[in-house]
């Protein structure tokens, strides 16, 4: 393609304010408010502002909960929750010799009332991030062996790569959001764990994993359970766990650890539910893309070109799927008044440069959203020779009066930058070969007429033509055309126009 397009396609997220319902309705938000508006000076916390285990059946009785089972395990993540957010702040022991602090409401406390859609998805995502970093701690199951002379843990003495765990999970969420976005939002069917983790460790040029790999696999559905397992409270996602039965088969440890065969059976298995299902909630895309934006990702959104110029609109959708560029283009039409944008659309659609080709595409398809009321400006465009022959397009589609015939030389101009919109939309595709076919078919001498069209990119798509062509001859006549394009350019190399030999 003649550019970048956006690292990711643009994703539809739901507007703000539902995104906020969302957050406020995430169970382990829901418990770290409450037991934020239950904390007060009779609350006593560890010299880390955790509550003291003491206090985690009151905590548990604060939440709904019984104090036996999971109850206190419920409260204490929730108090971890309420203090990173900010829901909780910690007031210090009184004196030195004091033995616990104690917890007042945080700022963010008032906000979960009095703020606005923006103030409880920040809030949100603070309670995120510290569900995150559990997320990626390492497991504990015996901690003799770590144990300074101090006392304390030495995460020196424990297998545990913290960036490598960060870039492990960072890579399945975005693989998850790819696959969710691509596929066109989150009401899509959720995806299989074996696949997810394989996607992140069978390598691409690998046509049948060794059992090396499918261990690494299954060793990583393990992991990737339990984070789900944490990550779905906070309403990032929603998850079906694995089957816990396929944790040990025969006495042979963690599914995958041995020979791989079982690790080779959750790939292959027609019960693939078994093995743990995930998709990202609405809730769950917002969060990621805020992530990976804060990374340095392109990551667009449906809807952020609506208050921007239609040259940021026509350039912006360069690269949009078909049902996204109609989204964002009708969010951006909803805010203007129909004549004015007509006139601010032509405007921006003109242009030799490389995105101009494409940006006339888009253009067109944009004022077929308009309507009748576009009819004057497209008019007033007819004699322009970049805008004549799309004009006179559209008119036509809308089976308008008194459209004049085209000149032949701009018929060739617009048959040019068709074809080279479209390799820089979706390159040499079975669409634009049927669309080669035919213009050559229509217009007998069409090689001979078009090298000698005045635009920028006239040498790069006879030479892309030459390679399409299903017909030999007419493939080898556009080679030819193109040599002479080239030729009457003064040799030059063709970046000045598309950038698409």
């Amino acid at each position: 393609m003649s550019h970048d397009g956006p690292t990711l396609p643009p994703v539809r997220l739901p507007s703000d304010a539902e995104l906020a319902r969302e957050a406020l309705a995430a169970p382990l938000l829901t418990r770290a408010v409450r037991l934020a508006r239950w904390a007060g000076p009779q609350t006593r916390v560890g010299a880390g502002g955790e509550l003291i285990e003491e206090q985690w059946p009151e905590a548990a009785e604060a939440l709904g909960l019984g104090a036996d089972d999971d109850g206190p395990a419920y409260a204490s993540e929730a108090w971890r929750t309420a203090v990173d957010a900010g829901l909780i702040e910690i007031e210090d022991p009184e004196s030195a010799d004091a033995e616990y602090g104690t917890a007042r409401a945080g700022e963010s406390l008032a906000l979960i009332v009095s703020g606005g859609p923006q103030d409880i998805l920040a809030i949100w995502q603070e309670a995120l991030e510290a569900v995150y970093a559990d997320a990626i701690a390492p497991v504990l199951d015996d901690l003799s062996e770590a144990i300074g002379e101090d006392g304390e843990i030495d995460y020196g003495l424990l297998d545990w790569d913290p960036d490598g765990e960060a870039e492990f999970l960072d890579g399945v969420l975005g693989n998850l959001y790819l696959l969710t976005v691509t596929d066109g939002g989150a009401d899509d069917q959720p995806v299989p764990l074996p696949a997810l983790a394989a996607s992140m460790i069978v390598p691409d040029d690998m046509s049948e994993p060794t059992d090396d790999v499918l261990e690494q696999v299954s060793d990583a559905m393990v992991r990737l359970d339990d984070q789900f397992r944490l990550l779905e409270p906070i309403g990032l996602v929603e998850y079906l766990p694995m089957d816990e039965s396929l944790m040990f088969e025969e006495g042979d440890g963690p599914a995958g650890t041995g020979t791989g065969t079982e690790a080779e059976t959750a790939v292959d298995d027609t019960d693939v539910s078994r093995y743990g299902l995930v998709r990202l909630t609405p809730l769950g895309l917002y969060g990621v893309r805020a992530r990976m934006l804060e990374a340095g990702v392109d990551a667009p959104a449906v809807g952020e070109l609506a208050d921007k110029g239609a040259d940021a609109l026509l350039d912006g959708l360069a690269h949009y799927p078909e049902a996204a560029a109609r989204a964002e283009t009708e969010q951006w039409l909803a805010r203007r008044e129909p004549a004015a944008a007509t006139h601010e659309l032509l405007a921006a659609a003109r242009g030799a440069d490389q995105g101009g080709p494409l940006r006339r595409l888009h253009c067109q398809q944009a004022l077929t959203l308009v309507g009748a009321q576009a009819e004057p400006e497209v008019r007033a465009v007819l004699d322009d020779l970049e805008l004549g022959g799309l004009a006179r397009v559209w008119l036509a589609e809308r089976g308008a009066a008194e459209v004049p015939a085209p000149p032949e030389s701009m018929v060739f101009w617009l048959s040019v930058d068709t074809i080279a919109a479209q390799l820089d939309a979706d390159g040499e595709s079975e669409e634009l070969r049927s669309l080669v076919a035919g213009l050559t078919g229509q217009h007998s001498g069409f090689f001979e007429a078009a090298w000698r069209v005045d635009h920028p990119a006239t040498a790069d798509v006879l030479e892309a033509m030459g390679r399409i062509h299903p017909d030999k001859k007419s493939a080898k006549e556009a080679r030819k055309a193109a040599f002479k394009a080239r030729s009457r350019q003064g040799g030059q190399s063709g970046a000045s126009g598309t950038g698409m030999s």
